[in-house]
C-alpha cells in the first residue's frame, strides 16, 4: 500500500540548481529516518544526505554547502535543493524512508521503502 515516489530530476548545466522531491503515500502511521542516495554508471550507491526522525541533517563531504535536506512532517514530504551542480553530481537519485504502515486492520509493518528513482545530468 506504501509507496515513494521522487520527481524534479532533468538536465541542467554546470553551476546550476535542481529541487527533487519524494512523495510518500498510502496507509502511513509515522515516517522515521529519510534519505537520499545517488548512483552513478559504474559506481556503487552513496548516501547523499540524511534527515532524522526529529530533524537533524547529515551530508556527504562532497555535497556539503551546496545541497539542503528538509522534510514536511505534515505532507510526508522530502526534498533535496540542489545548487552549484558540477559533473560528478550526475545520478540516477533514489529516496529512502523508513516507514511504518498499516498493512490490515490490526497488522502493520516496519521496513525501509525506495523511490523508483529520478535522473539528474549535469552537463552543458
Amino acid at each position: 500500500q506504501v509507496h515513494v515516489v521522487e520527481s524534479g530530476g532533468g538536465l541542467v548545466q554546470p553551476g546550476g540548481s535542481l529541487r527533487l522531491s519524494c512523495a510518500a503515500s498510502g496507509s502511513i502511521i509515522k515516517i522515521f529516518d529519510m534519505d537520499w542516495y545517488r548512483q552513478a554508471p559504474g559506481n556503487p550507491l552513496e548516501l547523499v544526505a540524511h534527515v532524522s526522525t526529529e530533524g537533524s541533517t547529515d551530508y556527504a563531504d562532497s555535497v556539503k554547502g551546496r545541497f539542503t535536506i528538509s522534510r514536511d512532517y505534515a505532507k510526508n514530504t522530502l526534498d533535496l535543493q540542489m545548487n552549484s551542480l558540477t559533473h560528478e553530481d550526475t545520478a540516477v537519485y533514489y529516496c529512502n524512508a523508513s516507514i511504518l504502515s498499516v498493512a490490515s486492520p490490526g497488522s502493520y509493518n516496519l521496513r525501509s521503502y525506495w523511490g523508483q528513482g529520478t535522473q539528474v545530468t549535469v552537463s552543458s
